[in-house]
């Protein structure tokens, strides 16, 4: 049984990554053997689950079917034998998709307490400043920031992180520090993944509402990138506190126009469409929502 298991394990990470090569690299497997463990599937099954070519490995109909089954019968086994175990441990492994800089700056410090209390626990963190495909990375969760786009995915909102514009002490003495939004005209500007805004920068100052859309003259595709940026005197960034929280500690940044208030980030924990959270996956979310109370607002 357990071989029939690790055979449905392989399938339905070759179908999500649509090459045997990557999904063998994952479960630490040559690609010989995943292609000779598919073959032996296949042919218990009865009938072909993948079309085979020099591009890629792409799912037949009836592997189509066959990978809707089976990932609810997995995610439903996962589900059985935590409830079995009668205990709040978890076991197994655990892919959880989110953008390098919160996992670097905010997750990772806080994950030794959740992994020695969980030690047949294994987590796969796939950290990426790109958007992630949660199906095609075989991902049992990812962290979002800002709006969500419509999918068949589900969410769970675990905080809100404040938004704020800052620089360093360098750039502001030199080119003057801004008291109103107005003042904004004329500075340079760092545009980094969370800073992109097609609509602008909404402020808000009581029952003041000013919209200003800053142009860059920087433009840096990871927000470490765009942090470091700023700190180095560049120009002036908007992020999240979870981006900068430690440079505004050690007054590498401070905050720019602080009377003012820009809409804070929501952060969603999404879970892939088609099967149940894992358990696993669900306690991980819990345990972080609690631990990130202090960014939300």
């Amino acid at each position: 049984m357990n071989d029939k298991l690790s055979a449905l394990y392989l399938f339905v990470r070759v179908a999500r990554t649509s090459s045997f090569t990557r999904a063998g690299r994952e479960l630490r497997l040559s690609q010989p053997s995943v292609s000779r463990r598919i073959r032996e599937l296949e042919a218990e099954v009865g009938t072909s689950l993948f079309v085979r070519s020099t591009r890629a490995v792409t799912l037949t109909e009836a592997g189509s079917d066959y990978l809707a089954r089976v990932e609810k019968i997995l995610s439903e086994l996962d589900e059985a034998d935590h409830i079995a175990r009668g205990s709040v441990e978890l076991s197994g492994h655990l892919r959880v998709a989110l953008s390098t800089s919160f996992g670097v700056r905010e997750v990772i410090p806080r994950l030794p307490p959740f992994m020695r209390g969980n030690p047949r626990l294994h987590i796969d963190l796939l950290m990426a400043d790109e958007m992630q495909d949660l199906v095609a990375e075989g991902a049992d969760v990812a962290f979002r920031f800002g709006p969500l786009a419509d999918s068949s995915a589900t969410s769970k909102l675990i905080g809100r992180s404040p938004r704020l514009l800052v620089a360093s002490p360098g750039y502001l003495a030199s080119a003057g520090t801004p008291a109103e939004p107005d003042d904004l005209a004329g500075h340079t500007f760092i545009i980094g993944p969370s800073s992109a805004s097609p609509t602008g920068w909404t402020f808000q100052k009581d029952e003041r509402r000013v919209v200003y859309r800053g142009e860059g003259r920087l433009t840096v595709s990871v927000n470490e990138g765009a942090t470091a940026a700023a700190a180095a005197g560049l120009g002036i960034l908007a992020i999240g506190l979870w981006g900068c929280r430690p440079e505004l500690e050690d007054g590498r940044l401070v905050p720019v126009l602080e009377d003012w208030s820009l809409e804070p980030v929501a952060i969603n924990a999404v879970f892939p469409g088609g099967r149940a959270a894992r358990p696993a996956a669900r306690a991980l979310v819990a345990y972080l929502a609690d631990e990130l109370l202090r960014l939300s607002v």
